[in-house]
């Protein structure tokens, strides 16, 4: 059960293994790598939490890992939307014809899309030095077209993450309704060590440098 993971709802959340990324600030390693295939819920589990609280619940986040790489991913949805709940899907953006397809069959509520760095640093965030930013492209293209209720969000990292890099974010996704930045916290289930937050007064002025850009700029993990 959440309030913070929905906007505005109370939902619960649904973690999803697996992931076509290999962040090495991921604060979810357990869910990427080193998989622990005993602490699994059935599909009938889910469907059964749902069902005991009706009434209760608004909504439902969808996260990972990356959720659609699951091969069942679109059957999965259209259970859960079979309770009249909201569904808030998390992705890494890298998969945009299935994030279409689940859209345009009105089978999703809300995305939250991570925006991982500027394009010329896509690779080595992702820890895929080799990785084709396109499907990326696509998928800002579509949300920014507003198809769906969404927002972007960046995970900020010191070691990753320089001011210039937000100047050259804000002019991508330029118009965009909602861009949430993320102060990194170290979970203790890092893909790797040796990461760090930048201090608050940095990520204020990363925020102001994205706000000329956005509709909206918000700063999360920080008392302002």
């Amino acid at each position: 059960m959440t309030l913070l993971d929905y906007p505005g709802k109370v939902a619960c959340t649904i973690f999803l293994g697996g992931c076509n990324f290999r962040c090495p600030f991921c604060h979810n390693a357990s869910l990427v790598i080193n998989i622990d295939s005993e602490n699994v819920f059935t599909q009938d589990e889910i469907f059964a939490y749902l069902e005991k609280r009706k009434g209760i619940l608004d909504g439902v986040c969808i996260t990972g890992g990356e959720p659609l790489l699951n091969k069942d991913i679109v059957d999965f949805v259209r259970k859960i939307k079979s309770f009249d709940l909201l569904v808030k899907l998390d992705t890494n953006g890298s998969r945009p014809e299935l994030l279409k397809t689940l859209i345009d069959e009105n089978l999703i509520d809300y995305v939250a899309m991570d925006i991982k760095n500027s394009q010329k640093k896509y690779g080595l965030t992702v820890g895929c030095p080799d990785f084709d930013i396109n499907p990326i492209l696509e998928s800002v293209k579509l949300l920014k077209s507003n198809v769906v209720d969404y927002e972007f969000r960046t995970t900020v990292v010191k070691e990753l993450h320089e001011i210039s890099d937000f100047e050259d974010i804000g002019k991508w996704i330029q118009g965009a309704k909602r861009y949430f930045l993320q102060k990194f916290v170290d979970s203790g289930d890092l893909i790797e060590n040796g990461y760090t937050e930048h201090d608050n007064d940095t990520m204020k002025i990363i925020r102001d440098t994205v706000v000329p850009y956005v509709q909206s700029c918000g700063l999360r993990g920080i008392d302002i």
